[in-house]
């Protein structure tokens, strides 16, 4: 594994096309990418309150993330043009994804709702049929409709594209969904960080839970590989953890104890890259 310090307080963390990995400071207020060569640059907002978290490459080369606190989604472009989009008000947006609309996507963890920036800049917002549900993270399924769990309501929620929502509870009580993501064929993964599982859920709504060797480690962020498994961080243990489509689990330690691995990604060359908290990215060859 290579560690490449970039200060602050690293969390989301997106490879982009070119190979280039972008990783959001959540408490300092700043952008970090490092180049292919691993040369750091730091892009700093406007408000250092702003807590940049979740963060999503676009079609065009630029990157998407939220800023939870100032309630605003953020832009760079490829050649480093910084904009910001009021929310009008939603508020506590944290995780992001860009669908096949178009538009970008981003849940509400304040104000229970699934929200929609369309390219023009208007927000359209869908609330949750679950009080206090907590969106966390957020996905794109294959047929175009958004993942969305719901860290606090105990479940998953697909939200179509029109804004109609589904409710998917889980098996295990307090499981605290946070990460997730979605695959080619239809399968939805995703991490139970209070339950120390990863859960699947199957094209027809089967939901599978896998729980860790460790169920006190945490398991944060979740990210698809090309095999049918996925990696995931496991924050509470400092490593970084796979799961195949059987339901096999693999770890690996982080090179720097506690340090509190959050957001991975995989590049275009199949390294994963984990943003650690503590103050830098590293990136791993797992494979």
């Amino acid at each position: 594994m290579n560690e490449f310090p970039v200060g602050g307080a690293p969390y989301g963390i997106v490879c982009d096309a070119d190979g280039q990995v972008w990783t959001t400071l959540i408490h300092t207020g700043q952008i970090a990418r490092v180049s292919r060569t691993g040369e750091v640059s730091v892009f700093d907002l406007e408000a250092t309150e702003s807590g940049p978290a979740v963060i999503v490459a676009a079609p065009d080369g630029g990157v998407w993330f939220t800023r939870s606190r100032d309630h605003q989604i953020g832009r760079i472009s490829a050649s480093g043009v910084i904009e910001a989009s009021p929310l009008a008000g939603a508020v506590g947006p944290f995780g992001i994804t860009c669908a096949a609309d178009g538009a970008v996507w981003f849940t509400e963890m304040a104000g229970n709702a699934v929200g929609r920036l369309a390219p023009d800049g208007s927000v359209t917002e869908f609330p949750l049929p679950v009080p206090e549900a907590f969106p966390s993270m957020i996905a794109e399924g294959t047929d175009g409709a958004l993942w969305t769990t719901l860290n606090a309501a105990n479940a998953l929620a697909r939200v179509t594209l029109s804004g109609e929502v589904t409710v998917f509870p889980l098996p295990t009580p307090a499981a605290g969904p946070v990460g997730i993501t979605g695959r080619s064929d239809g399968t939805v993964w995703f991490a139970e960080i209070l339950a120390g599982q990863i859960g699947r859920l199957s094209p027809s709504g089967k939901i599978t839970e896998f729980p860790l060797p460790d169920r006190d480690a945490k398991p944060h962020a979740i990210v698809a590989d090309p095999d049918g498994g996925c990696y995931f961080t496991e924050w509470a243990a400092n490593r970084i953890g796979h799961v195949t489509a059987a339901g096999e689990f693999q770890h690996w330690d982080l090179p720097t104890p506690g340090s509190e691995p959050h957001g991975l990604a995989i590049a275009p060359d199949g390294a994963v890259w984990v943003a650690l908290e503590a103050g830098s990215v590293v990136r791993a060859e797992l494979a």
